[in-house]
């Protein structure tokens, strides 16, 4: 067997574990793959002849590479977006190297969303919620030793500290994700639900499947960056609430649910950039009674956004 061969084999076999680590180190799917994309290119063009274990090898650097895209992500402020826009078709077309597994090993056509929802659910909302209020070498330390039973001896590697720093860093990490307040379970679904309903009739154009979601005092409101007249709105009413959210049925066929700060929201992102946020209030009795529009860039910058597996 040619040693190219040798190495799609073992990078195959660990494929899955690599993705698992990237995902909960990155909370985005789209993140994690070009992390395990860009370690295959790693692992083609360094000799190891010499390295023994190819599995902890290849898990050391998605680490490192997670690492350094956590570390760019908050020098830029910016928030993990892109998981589900043009990437599925790009993938499905692309060529990309010829000895590398379909783009290193990931399947054609992108992210299977059931293995997307396997590996939400096998994180919990609650805790991405927590691992998002980490810096980035607490949320490495925290996800290598507590979640992966990596050894400090190795983390501490990856990170270019001392194996006591790195124990200080999971320490710290693990107070504030057992402290943190975690966000209710059941509230979150509710929420989730809620949003799903309304995000499928505006995307129809179903006015009457939104006006029996929207509570008869229904209020939307709407930055100046979200409207055309560049002036800040407010719409009251189901019929004007309805109306507008139909209107914008082109946006909702290209938006997603994710989680914003604690909540569950809607996110219009076109080819990665994050353009619109709505956020959804509903009373008792599963009625939105309040849609806030943010589409101001610098509010933008301030939410906390990861994107959720359909």
């Amino acid at each position: 067997m040619a040693d190219s061969d040798v190495l799609a084999a073992a990078f195959e076999e660990n494929r899955e574990h690599l993705r698992s680590v990237a995902y909960r180190l990155l909370g985005s799917m789209s993140d994690a793959d070009d992390a395990v994309q860009d370690t295959w290119l790693r692992l083609t063009s360094t000799d190891t002849s010499e390295v023994e274990n190819l599995g902890g090898w290849m898990t050391t650097i998605v680490a490192r590479i997670s690492l350094n895209m956590l570390r760019a992500r908050q020098r830029r402020h910016e928030q993990p977006v892109g998981d589900f826009w043009p990437g599925a078709a790009e993938l499905a077309t692309s060529n990309g190297s010829a000895s590398a597994p379909a783009r290193a090993g990931i399947a054609p056509g992108g992210s299977d969303p059931e293995d997307e929802a396997v590996l939400a659910d096998s994180v919990g909302l609650a805790l991405l919620v927590v691992l998002d209020t980490l810096t980035p070498a607490e949320r490495l330390a925290f996800v290598l030793h507590d979640m992966f039973a990596m050894p400090f001896t190795e983390v501490s590697a990856v990170l270019g500290r001392s194996t006591e720093s790195t124990r200080q860093l999971a320490s710290r990490a693990r107070r504030r994700v057992r402290g943190a307040p975690s966000p209710d379970h059941a509230n979150l679904a509710r929420q989730r639900e809620i949003a799903e309903a309304f995000l499928a009739a505006a995307r129809g154009g179903d006015l009457a499947a939104l006006v029996a979601l929207l509570d008869s005092d229904v209020t939307l409101t709407a930055d100046a960056a979200a409207t055309p007249a560049g002036r800040p709105m407010v719409l009251q009413g189901v019929t004007k609430v309805s109306r507008g959210a139909t209107v914008a049925a082109a946006r909702a066929a290209m938006s997603q649910l994710a989680l914003v700060d604690d909540r569950v929201g809607i996110v219009y992102a076109p080819g990665g950039h994050l353009e619109v946020v709505l956020l959804l209030a509903a009373n008792n009795a599963r009625m939105i009674t309040a849609i806030e529009v943010i589409a101001d860039p610098e509010r933008l910058q301030q939410l906390q956004i990861a994107l959720l597996p359909n």
